[in-house]
This record gives C-alpha cells, structure tokens and sequence, in this order.
C-alpha cells in the first residue's frame, strides 16, 4: 500500500467539533486536499481551504481516505452503515481512519463491516487537548493492520507528535479507554488532595501554584492546576465527554469482571458536576469536592 501522501491522497473529514475542526486546519494547512461534512454546516463552512459536503455520500464518493471524528458509538454506527452512509458510497480500496473515542466492540464491528466491502479501517483513538490539536502534539493509539498504519503516517504526522500501532481492531480503542481511566481518576485524585489541603489551611494559589511543581502530577493535569488557580473551567476536554468515556470504561470493566472501585467513585462525581447542565471542562470536578467541602 501506498504512503498517503498530501499530493496522493483526497481525504474526506467527517465531524468538526472540537478536534475534527482543529485537525481539518492542520490538514489543509500541510497540503492535503479537504472535504468536509458536519450536520452543522455552519461549522463546515467556516473552514476555509475546504471543499464542503452536502451529504456523507457526497463526501465519501470523492475521497481516498475517510476520517471521521464523532461523539460516540451510535453516531458512529449512523455515519457509517445504512443506505446513506460511508460503506454504501465509497469506492473499494478507500480507506478509513475512525478517530472517535467509541467501545471496543465498536471499533471491531466498523472493521468488520468495512471488510465486507474491501474497505480496510484503522480504529485510531486520540489523546490529547485541543491546544495539542491546534498544535499538532496529539497522541494517536490505533488498531489494525500494520501496512495500513504505515501508509497513514503521513496524515498521523500532521495531527500527531507520536502514534502507535496497539494490535488487531479494536485495540486503538482499547488503549484509549485505558489511558482515560488514568486521566479521569487522576483528576479526581488531585480535585480530593486539592480540597483536603484547603480545608487543613493552606492557601489556595500556593497549594496549586507549588503542587504544579511536584513529580506527582502527570503533564496532561498541569494545565488543569493553571486554569484551576483562576477558577477557569472552560471546556478544552468537555466533562461530558469524559463522562462518556467513563461509561465506556465502566461497561468494558463489567464485561471483563474487573472490580474498578475508584473509576466507578470518580465517575460519580463527574455525573453530579454534569448535572449542572454547563458546558464546563472535566476537571470542574475540582470545583465540585470544593464545594461539597463547603
């Protein structure tokens, strides 16, 4: 297989919202030819540099690579599979790079209707925030074939400062899950230790200003203690989607007979700080022990 170079390969991006939208810019911005579909075409036509889709068929027919980067399972199911999806329209020999945050057994069945049609799929999970989007610096985890990984670096290259092939499908979005285990109970843990350090006296500036400095705290929450000091929690992560990714986490765990004690109390957390219906960042749950801490 050929390397999907920006002068080879016409991608068509299915999904702008917080990373589709900043992924698309670096794409255009690298030379590869772009068309877009969002079912806001609001947002697919203020990308400048794009071609803009009518319709998911529209865009699959012309395009050598699909990407999509979707909320969820069933959204994902709904781009893909029926008489107006991708699978009904795209060309034998296309390739697909789903980048959406889904189940495992999600991933496994888009690799499995893909190859009904001779249409190869890379599940290729994504980490990182949308200032790593902006600037190129996400984390890809992806599942499937090797040659096919190979040939997609180009692409990964753009969006990515690092990408790793993890097994057979479905093992991009396992990786995922694991990696937001650690993101969500790490939050949670340093949301506790925050409070507890408030409540015995410690000023809460210096608290977060010299935990920042401590070994124990991972890159991807330092940003967090920054925004925390000024109690900016808008959303670079949306805590609903983490919210999502606990439920996916929480459900493989039960598949598995995994006993996941300190997710399960994380996630509940993060559901009381949803339910206050605002667009807020997952790490608003320090907010929250603050607050149930008086």
């Amino acid at each position: 297989m050929k390397r999907l170079n920006s002068g080879d390969a016409k991608i068509g991006l299915i999904g702008l919202g917080n990373m589709g939208s900043r992924m698309a810019r670096r794409l255009i911005d690298h030379g590869y030819q772009l068309s877009v579909y969002d079912r806001d075409l609001a947002k697919a036509q203020a990308l400048k540099g794009a071609v803009v889709t009518q319709s998911i068929p529209e865009l699959s027919r012309g395009a050598d690579v699909v990407l999509s980067c979707l909320t969820n399972d069933e959204a994902v199911r709904s781009v893909y599979s029926g008489p107006d999806g991708v699978f009904d329209a795209v060309r034998s020999g296309t390739v697909i790079l789903e980048m959406s945050t889904i189940s495992p057994d999600g991933s496994r069945e888009l690799h499995g209707l893909g190859a009904r049609g001779g249409i190869e799929v890379l599940d290729v999970a994504i980490s990182g925030s949308t200032p790593a989007a902006e600037q190129g610096n996400l984390t890809l985890l992806a599942g499937g074939s090797e040659e096919l990984f190979r040939a997609a670096e180009p692409i990964f290259q753009v969006v990515a400062k690092q990408f790793f092939l993890m097994g057979g499908p479905g093992s991009g979005s396992a990786m995922k899950l694991v990696v937001n285990t650690l993101l969500g109970i790490g939050m949670q843990a340093i949301a506790e230790a925050v409070t507890l350090g408030e409540k015995t006296g410690l000023a809460r500036g210096r608290l977060l200003e010299v935990l920042s400095r401590t070994a124990v705290i991972a890159p991807a929450h330092l940003g967090k203690l920054v925004s925390a000091a000024t109690n900016d929690y808008r959303p670079q992560f949306p805590l609903r989607l983490m919210n999502k990714d606990f439920q996916l986490i929480l459900r493989e765990a039960a598949q598995g007979g995994v006993v996941m004690p300190a997710t399960e109390a994380a996630f509940r957390v993060n559901s009381d700080e949803l339910a206050r219906g605002e667009e807020e960042d997952f790490s608003a749950v320090l907010r929250r022990m603050e607050e149930v801490a008086g």
